[in-house]
């Protein structure tokens, strides 16, 4: 599914929390669709299973992922994960990228140009 990089910086639990919101966004992982056990996740990256409890319980408290009791742990339907603060942290992220995109001399145009492209392909999933 994913590896961690253990020279990062981050804490185990945070960089599951980060990939599996990646697999979320990008369409890997979809509504309703069951995100591995914590034993079988555990197991496949050879962690301590509260470490994958700890990403599990903040990816629900954060709306990406919600429990089942006895079924396991679903991705939540998209319109529940958007939050206020992930706009937020979305949106100084894009500006961050248009400060280098621009410091590089991609064009308005281009940028714009990009931006319709990649959300009509987004619209169409």
């Amino acid at each position: 599914m994913f590896q961690l990089n253990y020279g990062d910086h981050r804490p185990l639990y945070e960089q599951i929390k980060e990939k599996i919101k990646e697999l979320i966004i990008i369409g890997v992982l979809n509504e309703n669709d069951k995100v591995p056990s914590v034993r079988e996740l555990a197991s496949t990256l050879a962690i301590n299973p509260n470490t994958i409890q700890k990403a599990y319980r903040d990816l629900e408290t954060e709306g990406y992922i919600y429990s089942v009791r006895a079924k396991g742990n679903f991705v939540a339907p998209k319109k529940e994960t958007v939050k206020k603060s992930d706009n937020e942290e979305l949106m100084s992220n894009f500006q961050a990228m248009i400060s280098k995109m621009h410091f590089l001399g991609v064009s308005y145009e281009d940028v714009l140009a990009f931006i319709n492209k990649e959300y009509k392909k987004e619209e169409k999933k």
